[in-house]
């Protein structure tokens, strides 16, 4: 059975009971948890004992007022979010209001949709602070781009260099190398450590949602949109907003990347109203972008505003002397997130490691220091241990047609891999992506919908089998050409 999702808990303060009542039924039938209080001492006794996700507080109540108990709230809870109500709203009350940390101000009564949607966004604004704190205790030491070789201090010395001004980031480099590391280093040593941290995958987002996702929308303002979404770059205001893959993402929605670059503002799909937005991007792909661009699949004028700054991640095989280190530090994590001992590298797997072919850079050797360290027993972990893990092998030669229709694989020409059922079936899915998206010219909605899979699904397949056109290309010629 699964565990129930955990409810968010709003604490409603104000000082009618009628109020009180009529807000708490109207939370408790959307599914949330709620407290009440009707002063603003009592609020404060609930924040002491009660785990509080979002408070709704009057501005007008007997005794402390709604400002005077914000500002109590403020100092005990800084994280809850506020959404303050007012019958007598004036815009001095809201400036001070938002002066003081409000999330947002409501006259009263509030209608409801407003009101919901003001605390779904003010709880995804706490969720991505609450995120971005994690980050940053995880990487307030070392970051996982371990190492000392000349191309590793590069990319360092672009990032000390990089993190402290507002000029966007292009980050480049194989599958695997690292670069969302690299966006969140720069983060973290910019002025806007302290703000929230988004990630998008626009890879990951299908191709008609990628403009909802990124800048929002109005409710009704397409089929589906039963409630106002606020976008990643609104929730990133502040802050920073990586946008992995960049080089996948539509024209339109490109279009609307420059315009926040160039402008400072967003405008939500179905709404006429522009939003002034103070935010640094970082952009990341494995993309060749000029070709793109001389394919016309990508906006010159986007590139050259995105590339102010370029960051080349390096492969694995451009910096070998880097994997013993780097292993090192991928053992120490393992040993901390799956419970095991720590267990020492000997010399001759330290050189295995490295005569090793890693295509899928670090990320690979991530994942075969996690399986090493969970099933060896041994103390120290020798070159033989690496001879049950399996190698991805190159392609090439793969005939356009690997699985031959109502038979076998034809293991002459794939390479499939020794062992265990999964690693064969593992092989065997490999080779009939590759396949298939060499039949559809790599067009991965055309290979997707061939194949019968969501879009985002077939994308997470190349993340797992670190598939790429620039590796396993070799599209095969359209009939009589």
């Amino acid at each position: 059975m699964k565990p129930s999702p955990v409810r968010p808990r709003v604490l409603v303060v104000d000082d009618e009971d009628a109020i009180r009542r009529s807000l708490t039924m109207m939370f408790e039938f959307e599914g949330f948890d709620c407290e009440t209080a009707s002063s603003g001492p009592e609020a404060v006794q609930v924040i002491d004992r009660a785990e509080i996700d979002l408070v709704v507080l009057d501005v007008k109540m007997a005794g402390l007022d709604g400002l005077d108990t914000l500002r109590l709230l403020r100092e005990r809870a800084k994280d809850i979010p506020v959404i303050m109500l007012s019958g007598h709203g004036t815009v001095k009350t809201a400036v001070e209001a938002t002066r003081l940390g409000a999330f947002d101000f409501l006259e009263k009564p509030p209608e409801t949709e407003k009101l919901l949607v003001a605390a779904r966004n003010a709880l995804e604004k706490r969720r991505l602070v609450i995120e971005n704190r994690r980050l940053r205790l995880e990487t307030s030491g070392p970051i996982d781009l371990v190492g000392s070789s000349a191309a590793i201090q590069q990319v360092f010395a672009r990032i000390r260099r990089t993190a402290p001004t507002n000029a966007t980031v292009l980050i480049r480099g194989e599958s695997g190398v690292g670069k969302e590391l690299v966006a969140r280093e720069v983060h973290r040593l910019s002025a806007r450590a302290d703000e929230s941290y988004v990630s998008v995958n626009c890879a990951a987002i299908p191709e008609e949602l990628i403009e909802s996702e990124l800048f929002g929308h109005e409710k009704g303002s397409f089929t589906g949109a039963t409630e106002r979404q606020v976008g990643k770059f609104e929730m990133a205001h502040k802050g920073t907003i990586f946008l992995d893959e960049i080089g996948d993402m539509s024209s339109r929605a490109q279009a609307k990347v420059l315009r926040v670059l160039q402008e400072g503002e967003v405008e939500r799909i179905g709404s006429q109203k522009t939003i002034k937005v103070d935010v640094r991007v970082i952009a990341a792909t494995n993309k060749n972008l000029e070709q793109a661009i001389a394919e016309g699949t990508f906006r010159e004028d986007l590139f050259f505003r995105l590339s102010v700054i370029d960051i080349e991640v390096p492969p694995l095989r451009n910096r070998l002397e880097d994997i013993p280190a780097i292993a090192s530090h991928f053992v120490a994590l393992a040993a901390s997130q799956h419970g095991v001992a720590v267990k020492r590298i000997s010399a001759d797997f330290a050189a295995a490691l490295r005569a090793r072919d890693w295509r899928g850079n670090v990320r690979e050797l991530r994942n075969v220091i996690d399986r090493l360290m969970i099933l060896v027993d041994d103390d120290t972990l020798r070159a033989d241990h690496l001879d049950g893990v399996p190698q991805p092998r190159p392609l090439s030669g793969v005939s356009a047609s690997p699985l031959a229709p109502g038979g076998p694989p034809d293991t002459g020409s794939i390479p499939m891999p020794q062992g265990s059922l999964r690693e064969f079936k593992e092989g065997s899915e490999r080779a009939f992506i590759v396949s298939k998206l060499r039949e559809n010219a790599w067009n991965i909605s055309a290979t997707a919908q061939a194949i019968d899979t969501p879009r985002s699904n077939l994308y997470k397949k190349l993340e797992q089998y670190g598939i790429s056109e620039e590796q396993d290309g070799l599209t095969p010629k359209a009939p009589g050409a």
